[in-house]
């Protein structure tokens, strides 16, 4: 959406390049002018420059032509720096001159008047407040899952969102791998009778050894990296590698997340709904079993089970001791589907799954069949940051909107209390309360530390 300052702009570009055309017609190139032109495409920033941001976020926006990453934002001057030179080269190579812009504080590329969109790739306690804020500024949003640290913080993003009529992309990207739905298709048109039970195959993390305290890094803004989390002393096994970009410690620290559950859990329950037509509610019970480390610094859950239970029926089981990825399982046949090889990073732990495949049934005829014109058609995306940018420019609906994005956090993040209470929850989807467990309500939200978190926001 363009501010009265960018319609200007466009205003002042298009009538200036006009009358060089008719000085200097041959000197002018063909991209300045249609669909493409500067003047049209979609102006983003860059909120975290670290590894989903380097290996997918920038590379999966940058190669369209229709936007442009202009700016870079970071509290780590190292990444920071690394991120400008990546998004520059990129434009370089193609034979445009760039000088992307460097923030160290995100509210402040917020507030740039140029910028049309952000895309956010923080680590998770840094999801929703930056996500609030852009759409509060009329900023569209590209945001890495999990959606939210707390169920809590998820509903206020999403009805801010909702609000404000930006458009939210969340970075599910299963839903844009054509076997993630075409396996929904299949299910959600009987190919395997009625549907009665998904297992759902998502490991969990390892224990490590106690981390050393340190030094803070000069490079580094420590306070406000942590956020709304409590203080804490750094240690780089906590928090992000100060040399290259590996899969980083605080994936594995509960204070900036939930493990697993909610790293990958949000791709496989998102696309999982989508089979089993649950997109816009929830579980109505859950109750886990699960083993958390008893030494080191790493505390996220390591091996589990959860059981959820569904008002159609459905039963959901979720576990690392089922193959990675999603098996609905029906009266007559079942559908497994999974990403196969594909990887979002380079060192995402995707463990060898021996040749399984990335489709498969009980019966080949399954998935051979053809899903007629008048069946149920699921949304079809080729890649998630082009169907984002193409819906800022239609105003259609992304095909990760925030509320289904939310609902599928929310699965997680009540699987994660189950993790923690010895008992059956009953989960009210509609309220999004626990029945009569204050408890378990209790840990709907997290304290949050000012000045930073959704708490603290001024609207």
């Amino acid at each position: 959406m363009k501010n009265k300052h960018l319609n200007r702009r466009s205003f002042i570009k298009k009538t200036s390049t006009t009358a060089l055309l008719a000085a200097f017609p041959t000197i002018i190139p063909s991209s300045v002018f249609g669909k493409n032109a500067p003047s049209n495409r979609i102006q983003v920033g860059q909120i975290g420059c670290g590894r989903i941001a380097r290996d997918h976020d920038m590379p999966g926006t940058m190669q369209y032509e229709n936007a442009q990453i202009m700016a870079v934002c970071d509290v780590d001057q190292n990444r920071l720096k690394d991120g400008k030179k990546l998004v520059d080269r990129f434009y370089q190579e193609k034979g445009k001159k760039v000088d992307t812009k460097m923030f160290d504080n995100y509210q402040e590329l917020i507030a740039n008047k140029d910028i049309d969109a952000v895309i956010i790739s923080t680590p998770d306690h840094w999801h929703a407040q930056p996500a609030i804020e852009a759409a509060l500024a009329k900023k569209h949003v590209y945001l890495q899952k999990p959606t939210s640290l707390t169920v809590e913080e998820g509903r206020l993003l999403s009805d801010i969102v909702q609000k404000q009529k930006i458009t939210l992309q969340v970075g599910t990207q299963q839903r844009s791998s054509p076997q993630f739905r075409y396996a929904a298709e299949l299910v959600r048109n009987g190919r395997i009778g009625k549907l009665h039970t998904v297992k759902v195959g998502l490991p969990g993390d390892p224990s490590g050894p106690i981390a050393q305290t340190e030094s803070i890094p000069s490079s580094l803004n420590f306070d406000a990296w942590l956020g709304s989390t409590p203080e804490m002393e750094y240690a780089e096994m906590l928090v992000h590698p100060k040399i290259g970009y590996g899969r980083p410690g605080w994936l594995r620290k509960e204070q900036f997340g939930a493990g697993m559950i909610t790293g990958w859990g949000q791709h496989h329950f998102d696309s999982a709904a989508w089979g089993m037509n649950t997109e816009y509610t929830g579980p109505i019970s859950v109750e886990a079993i699960a083993d958390f480390p008893k030494y080191g610094s790493w505390d996220v859950h390591g091996d589990f089970m959860v059981k959820a239970e569904y008002e159609n029926g459905i039963t959901m089981l979720t576990s690392g001791g089922f193959p990675n990825g999603i098996r609905y399982e029906g009266e007559e046949g079942w559908i497994f589907v999974t990403r196969g090889a594909y990887r979002a990073t380079a060192s995402d732990p995707i463990p060898d799954n021996n040749g399984v495949k990335s489709l498969d049934a009980s019966d080949p005829n399954i998935i051979n069949s053809k899903i007629g014109s008048n069946e149920i058609q699921l949304y079809k995306s080729n890649e998630q940051h082009g169907n984002w940018l193409e819906c800022i420019k239609s105003g259609k609906q992304p095909i990760s909107p925030v509320e289904i994005g939310h609902r599928a956090c929310t699965v997680c993040l009540i699987s994660h209390i189950a993790m923690k209470l010895p008992r059956k929850l009953e989960w009210d989807p509609k309220q999004e309360r626990f029945v009569k467990d204050d408890e378990a309500n209790s840990m709907l939200r997290r304290e949050q530390r000012a000045p930073y978190g959704t708490t603290n926001i001024k609207f």
